[in-house]
């Protein structure tokens, strides 16, 4: 008997995002548990996408930001056991900078050794959003892929790549898939449900991700978790 087809899942995300990473490891979590999903990962550029679907960034809306980041991202946090910790300034880090050449150094290592993109996205996370370190220059690429277990001739050539039009090209054809999709923000999911794509936005609708894939929600799964319980999240 054959096994039955796998279930696409793809994953639209940028680093610069904690609801990103929450996401991010959550799906990589469920993807040995809900065994017929194939999680495609698609690193996509979040300022684009904001600009081109007429979105507006929280930090133009004040209530907003001040519940995203003083009382959502830590409750999400603690409940996935996911080290985010809100930096000093973290409008600098998803507004007053752009993470343009982290999303193309990315996508560079995702088109020719896609092996490394899990690890090297969740580096870029941590520190950006758990150590309160760049992600912007060179520098801060590089340490990111060593961390990542990335040879560093591998990751020279994705650098000298971020200006290639080609990898210019891949990005925004990726973030042009996700706003075909229609989507506004990230982390975005789309599903393909008898070939037709179902969009799932955001990181709190796991139990309807499971619905449309006709799998169960298990809760956070934080025995699976890629680092260590941590008691002090955001606190």
């Amino acid at each position: 008997m054959s096994s039955p087809l796998k279930k696409s899942v793809e994953l639209f995300y940028d680093v610069v995002s904690p609801y990103s990473w929450v996401a991010f490891e959550v799906l990589v979590r469920y993807k040995t548990i809900w065994t017929n999903i194939d999680l495609k990962l698609k690193p996509v550029f979040l300022g684009g996408l904001i600009h081109e679907s007429g979105n507006r960034s929280p930090v133009y809306v004040v209530n907003k930001g001040k519940y995203n980041f003083r009382k959502d991202i830590p409750r999400l946090a603690r409940y996935y056991q996911i080290p985010i910790r809100i930096p000093k300034n973290p409008s600098i880090v998803m507004f007053e900078k752009t993470s343009l050449t982290a999303m193309r150094f990315l996508t560079a290592i995702n088109t020719e050794h896609p092996e490394y993109t899990e690890k090297l996205s969740r580096e870029l996370w941590v520190r950006a959003w758990s150590r309160d370190e760049g992600i912007f220059d060179k520098n801060d690429l590089m340490t990111a892929a060593k961390m990542a277990g990335i040879d560093e001739v591998i990751s020279e050539r994705a650098l000298d790549k971020v200006t290639d039009d080609g990898i210019k090209k891949t990005l925004r054809a990726v973030t042009n898939d996700a706003l075909n999709h229609g989507a506004f923000g990230v982390p975005t999911i789309v599903v393909y449900i008898n070939n037709k794509p179902e969009i799932v936005f955001g990181s709190g609708r796991f139990p309807i991700l499971a619905t449309l894939l006709e799998e169960e929600w298990k809760g956070p799964q934080n025995h699976m978790s890629f680092f260590k319980p941590d008691e002090n999240l955001n606190v």
